[in-house]
């Protein structure tokens, strides 16, 4: 399973989407993720705030990634976002954000995630859960 870890660890900052966003793996392991957005003014929704769909996509991202960090590609290599629950707690002005995304429960098909995002300075600033399917 390493090297499929470390494949995914490698190509996935390489997403176009991914790119686009600037997003960084800080550190994976079995079932859990941290995934950084460095701050950029492309990526400011109003004021000098992050737009929330940086957020949103940020935690989709991160609890996609916690899932397959965990999974055994033999079962399948399909997969969705099936749900997604974003809760905004506070602005990300002009700060990096991270999100550590953390599998609750893994079914055979469905695997059910918790993703917190925080600043640079540790601030709270969205939390969510996500399902993500992989077949």
């Amino acid at each position: 399973m390493g090297n499929f870890l470390d494949t995914l660890v490698e190509a996935y900052p390489n997403v176009p989407f991914q790119k686009l966003l600037g997003i960084e793996i800080v550190c994976v392991r079995t079932d859990q993720v941290t995934i950084k957005i460095p701050f950029r003014n492309e990526l400011i929704g109003g004021g000098s705030a992050l737009h929330g769909g940086v957020m949103s996509s940020l935690l989709d991202l991160t609890g996609a990634m916690a899932a397959w960090s965990g999974h055994d590609p033999s079962r399948g290599m399909k997969a969705s976002t099936v749900s997604l629950t974003v809760n905004f707690l506070s602005a990300a002005i002009e700060k990096d954000i991270f999100a550590t995304g953390t599998v609750r429960r893994r079914g055979k098909e469905l695997i059910f995630c918790d993703v917190n995002i925080t600043d640079n300075d540790g601030k709270d600033i969205a939390s969510g859960s996500m399902i993500y399917r992989i077949v």
